[in-house]
């Protein structure tokens, strides 16, 4: 597997170890639940169980891609590049989804599903797409 697709595929790692950090460590301060997700305070206690979720849900997506990058540095090359296509895979599916999920939010300049969206589709698409060559 090539340096491009390495490289994107550690980006795609990290957006969703950030997105963990986020949605598990961090959704209770202002700037994250107001200004990354549009959640006001008063929505906190209903959205928390759905927050905490998805971010673990973030971090096991996360660790299928690292886990293949190990491989692919150990000696175990076919099992970490399928493990890679796999999640990068997965994880260019699941942005596809969180953007049509709220067509409204696509439409406005400063959608919150558009920036969430490209940040989990991007980097995989590119890491897939460089590791066909």
């Amino acid at each position: 597997m090539n340096a491009v697709a390495q490289v994107f595929t550690g980006v795609a790692v990290l957006v969703h170890l950030l997105a963990f950090a986020w949605e598990v460590l961090l959704f209770e301060r202002r700037g994250v639940h107001e200004g990354i997700f549009k959640i006001p305070p008063a929505n906190l206690p209903a959205t928390r169980l759905w927050s905490f979720n998805v971010g673990f849900y973030n971090l096991f997506l996360a660790a299928g891609p690292a886990l293949g990058l190990v491989l692919l540095h150990t000696g175990h090359v076919d099992a970490g590049r399928w493990l890679v296509r796999y999640c990068c895979g997965f994880m260019l599916l699941a942005g596809i989804a969180l953007g049509v999920s709220d067509v409204r939010a696509l439409s406005r300049p400063r959608g919150a599903g558009r920036g969430g969206a490209l940040a989990q589709a991007v980097p995989p698409l590119i890491a897939l797409v460089a590791a066909l060559f």
